[in-house]
């Protein structure tokens, strides 16, 4: 008996090591709050892409050819920061518009959530882009873009805007979380669109249909409840982050509010 007790206690410990050897489970990824049962219909509520050789287009390539003008000015500069479409990056995008420093350290429920708001974005568009087809500027004619021109570029149709969908719902939805602030991070969303115009990989028409798609998205979030409640849980956050943080620099901030003060087409 005395055999088969201490053997029981080794094959116990085995596998306790064995279990403690094994690798720590990933974290769960996070997922898209919407689907496509779920989420807008693009395709349905945005107005058609210009047609081909239409004046609309015409005046479109025309926004594009006059914009090549501010290349290495520092609304170009500013336009090249706002191409990472990264949580990280968005926080620290909005940090002057928001008045406090903001990172995922110091606002993880926030970036959850921003996260999440994301990847339903990027689903949603890649879904609409998909529908209208449409090229990107530089395709049609002729003019430098601010950034390295690619494949995978190339082939990611035109309208609408991803970048600008993503950045007019980020300032959305920081806007509801910091109503006192809604002006500048509304300013912040708008230009953060505008900045693919700049760059000349978006017209100004599929920038304007992001603000609107990204409108859209914002809606349908609100229809989700894990949304809500994580968006409860951020505004918490955001409040002890806002009273405890320290701003942003203030001489950064008003180089940047020049910049984004005016449409710059």
């Amino acid at each position: 008996m005395r055999g088969i007790i201490l053997g029981l206690v080794a094959v116990s410990t085995l596998a306790v090591g064995a279990a403690l050897a094994q690798p720590a489970p990933s974290p769960a990824l996070p997922r898209a709050y919407l689907t496509p049962q779920t989420w807008p219909d693009a395709a349905q509520i945005l107005p058609p892409a210009p047609a081909t050789g239409s004046a609309q287009e015409r005046a479109e390539l025309a926004v594009f050819t006059t914009t090549r003008s501010l290349k290495d000015t520092p609304r170009w500069a500013l336009a090249q920061n706002d191409v990472p479409t990264g949580v990280p990056n968005m926080m620290t995008n909005f940090s002057c518009a928001l008045g406090v420093a903001l990172t995922p350290a110091a606002a993880p429920k926030l970036t959850s959530l921003m996260s999440r708001v994301g990847l339903t974005v990027g689903a949603q568009v890649a879904s609409v882009k998909d529908v209208f087809k449409r090229q990107r500027p530089y395709l049609l004619t002729k003019g430098e873009i601010c950034v390295p021109q690619a494949k995978a570029l190339d082939e990611s149709p035109d309208y609408p805007s991803g970048h600008s969908t993503w950045g007019w719902a980020f300032g959305l939805v920081l806007a509801e979380l910091a109503p006192d602030r809604a002006t500048p991070l509304l300013v912040r969303g708008r230009a953060y669109g505008e900045s693919r115009v700049v760059c000349g990989v978006h017209t100004a028409g599929a920038v304007t249909a992001g603000r609107t798609n990204g409108a859209a998205v914002v809606a349908g979030l609100h229809g989700d409840a894990q949304f809500r409640a994580d968006l409860e849980a951020a505004r918490a956050e955001l409040a002890a982050v806002r009273a405890s943080s320290s701003a942003p620099v203030p001489a950064a901030c008003a180089t940047e509010a020049g910049l984004t003060a005016r449409t710059p087409y």
